[in-house]
């Protein structure tokens, strides 16, 4: 982790003498948060989270969400910004070329170094290709921390077949994420054939009656499967992000019973 690294670094520089404590303070001023004025910028994230901020885009001016993207970027972090337009990227790739963007998921990912890997595999599934959004969203987020990930698109209720062919992936995976909109079945049906944590992301998906996504969230709560967790209706950035947190706590639970 970036920032636990530097802090460590500037400490030991300290007792070795050959940072002066008054430098060090400097340093330090701006380690737990940054003002801009318009956002305060948590630098401290990774310490307790594992993960630096995120930048959710929609709603912030391009130049607003220009200036926090350039205080995170300048910690050395890797940088992950939601819900971002072509504007949006062109301005985050003038901070850093390595910036790209993905446009069906609407983030912008710049990767400053390469994240640790985790060895779990994640298992994004959608029941349309309607929801490839949000499930693209999930599968980048997971991928951009360091997650192997698989991806099984259009799989719905509507050809259960297609799903039950792929029973080898669903029993690989360490944490599946299924998203599905219109009237949400699709958590269910994976919940019952698998040992493992389902997350159900509802979708926006579908016409007038699925409200915008609330009669498949509204389903998703009501499911008598075992071991779903459901997240808020589009929210792919929370999917990836819960499921990356299973899958590292699964990792370092097992690399501590082997040392």
């Amino acid at each position: 982790m970036v920032e636990r690294e530097r802090l460590l670094k500037i400490l030991k520089e300290v007792q070795e003498g050959s940072l002066a404590p008054e430098e060090a303070l400097t340093r330090l001023r701006h380690l737990p948060f940054e003002d801009l004025g318009y956002a305060r910028v948590d630098h401290h994230r990774s310490l307790r989270k594992a993960y630096p901020e995120v930048i959710y885009c929609q709603g912030k001016e391009a130049q607003q969400v220009k200036g926090i993207a350039s205080a995170l970027l300048a910690q050395g972090v890797n940088l992950l910004a939601t819900r971002a337009n072509e504007e949006i990227y062109q301005l985050i790739k003038e901070l850093n070329p390595a910036a790209v963007y993905h446009p069906i998921a609407r983030l912008v990912v710049v990767q400053q170094k390469a994240p640790e890997p985790v060895s779990g595999l994640i298992l994004v599934i959608s029941a349309g290709t309607s929801d490839l959004p949000v499930a693209e969203e999930a599968a980048l987020v997971a991928e951009s921390w360091g997650n192997r990930v698989e991806r099984l698109y259009d799989v719905g209720v509507a050809g259960i077949h297609r799903l039950l062919a792929s029973m080898d992936l669903l029993q690989e995976a360490r944490v599946i994420i299924t998203v599905a909109g219109m009237e949400g079945a699709l958590p269910s049906v994976v919940g019952g054939l698998v040992d493992k944590p389902v997350i159900a992301v509802p979708s926006s998906v579908g016409y007038g009656a699925s409200f915008g996504g609330l009669a498949a969230l509204l389903a998703m709560l009501n499911s008598c499967a075992m071991g779903i967790g459901v997240v808020n209706i589009d929210n792919g950035f929370g999917a990836g992000c819960l499921a990356s947190i299973i899958n590292r706590q699964v990792d370092q639970a097992w690399r501590s019973s082997v040392e």
